[in-house]
């Protein structure tokens, strides 16, 4: 049967005519203009928007971080920038009426929808573009196709896409990033900027730009909400999906990856097992785990524990984090590690929502931590653990310099104020800080902050919220600053 033939081309111009109503009337659907940005469209736009460089823009993330809501703002900033209305295409590649339609198919139906001549000066957008097999190899043929024509692509399986746009569209792509919100874009997504106010603090000695509060209870109490509901927009901004996260999250996000995207980009045949897995790793994010534990605990073979591990990470779904000794050195052997969910509220869809008196809070509030570090590249987070005595030392974050393979800071991650009073309490960070001759060092506490000194090691408080939130600022700026170079 010639699908192509039941669906008359007429119908497919329709729906082309229903998704870009700025063709009509010069402005996208109003319900994306009234959506808040996220502070990452700032990064985005730029990218867009550069038409000198041929090549494609890979939007990639998560699902239901706002991948289809920043494209709809950048077709808004376009169309405020003047650009012809007609000349910007959207297309959701999702959609059954396309079925068995190739991407230059798609590109030419719109063309004859608008009655265009040529395809210079256009900006195309296919959104959902993982569900057109070989995307990668006719976006390529489009770009080298079409020199004057902009093409931007979102896609939800974040590493399998990157992989795929690397191998197979080296200098063809630019990819962009899109991760799970940071606790800074949820202030900012629910108007809370008023909890915040730029000062500075010292630490090892120098003045630095800080965001600290007035409000350590108001924030607090925010901080809890992010670790339960804080990684999805649509979730942050509504009461009504927040009362029932195991129906929009479970099935919308975690069951749509587990269930349909990993298994057909890889072949899994046994889903239900990769699904109490993924569980099983969310009940114990930012726990230590083993090879031979998880084989033993799950009844999974250690190389297709491997293979999972791998699987989730690659739709950011999870990232494990390995551990090295007091001296900062790696061990030769991989038994133990960490996994920490790459979006604490992950925990709260399949589970329930955690209070501050939970056994799970320290773990969580880890979880959390991390989960901002992850949105920048390139970072080598370790933990450590040794033997000290009769008993184990660890320390929570070791930032590696890649070059030197040396390390350069640690943090302590404590959802407590007792160590502010009692910091030499600390053993095991005060031997790596002298082992590793820092003398610096950071520990989270509930809501107190201030500068010690032990031992000619300086120590900086620092409340969990607030350095999660600074983690967040800093990063857009690196990123900024980078785009600048």
């Amino acid at each position: 049967m010639d699908f192509n033939s039941v669906i008359p081309t007429s119908k497919r111009i329709e729906r082309l005519q229903y998704e870009n109503p700025w063709w009509v009337s010069g402005q996208v659907q109003q319900s994306y203009q009234e959506m808040s940005k996220r502070l990452y469209f700032d990064l985005f736009f730029p990218f867009v928007k550069d038409t000198d460089i041929k090549r494609a823009l890979v939007l990639m993330g998560p699902r239901r971080v706002g991948k289809t809501v920043m494209m709809y703002h950048a077709i808004q900033e376009l169309l405020a920038a003047k650009i012809t209305p007609k000349k910007i295409f959207f297309i959701a590649i999702d959609n059954p009426i396309y079925m068995h339609l190739g991407l230059d198919d798609l590109l030419l139906l719109t063309q004859e929808a608008v009655s265009l001549e040529n395809l210079d000066g256009c900006f195309v957008f296919f959104d959902e573009i993982q569900y057109l097999k070989d995307w990668e190899r006719h976006l390529k043929v489009l770009v080298d196709s079409y020199p004057n024509t902009k093409f931007v692509v979102s896609g939800s399986a974040a590493a399998a896409l990157k992989l795929q746009s690397s191998e197979s569209g080296a200098g063809r792509f630019t990819n962009f990033m899109l991760p799970p919100l940071t606790f800074h874009e949820y202030i900012h997504l629910k108007g809370l900027n008023h909890l915040v106010q730029s000062k500075s603090i010292i630490y090892n000695n120098k003045e630095i730009p800080f965001f600290t509060t007035h409000d350590n209870k108001a924030l607090n109490k925010e901080f809890f909400h992010y670790l339960n509901f804080g990684g999805y927009p649509e979730v942050v901004l509504s009461e009504k999906i927040q009362s029932d996260m195991a129906r929009y999250v479970k099935s919308d996000i975690v069951d749509k990856v587990l269930l349909r995207d990993l298994p057909s980009l890889y072949g899994i045949k046994d889903v239900q097992e990769l699904n109490s897995f993924f569980s099983y790793l969310a009940y114990n994010s930012g726990g230590e785990i083993s090879f031979e534990r998880l084989a033993k605990d799950s009844g999974i073979q250690k190389e297709t524990i491997k293979k999972y591990l791998e699987y989730l990470e690659a739709a950011f779904l999870i990232k494990v984090i390995h551990k090295i000794d007091d001296n900062a050195k790696k061990f030769k052997r991989v038994t133990n590690f960490k996994v920490y969910l790459t979006n604490p509220s992950l925990r709260t869809a399949l589970f329930s929502p955690i209070q501050e008196t939970d056994n799970e809070t320290g773990n969580m509030i880890e979880t959390a931590i991390f989960s901002q570090w992850m949105h920048r590249e390139n970072l080598d987070l370790k933990y450590a653990r040794w033997k000290m005595g009769r008993s184990e030392g660890e320390v929570d974050i070791i930032l590696i310099d890649n070059k030197l393979f040396k390390p350069q800071w640690c943090v302590e991650i404590k959802w407590s104020n007792r160590y502010f009073e009692k910091p030499q309490e600390l053993k095991s960070l005060l031997h790596f800080c002298n082992q590793n001759k820092f003398n610096a060092t950071l520990i989270t506490t509930m809501d107190l902050a201030g500068n010690k000194t032990i031992d000619n090691l300086n120590i900086t408080f620092v409340p969990a919220a607030i350095y999660a939130y600074n983690i967040g600022v800093v990063t857009l700026l690196q990123k900024s600053n980078w785009m600048g170079e």
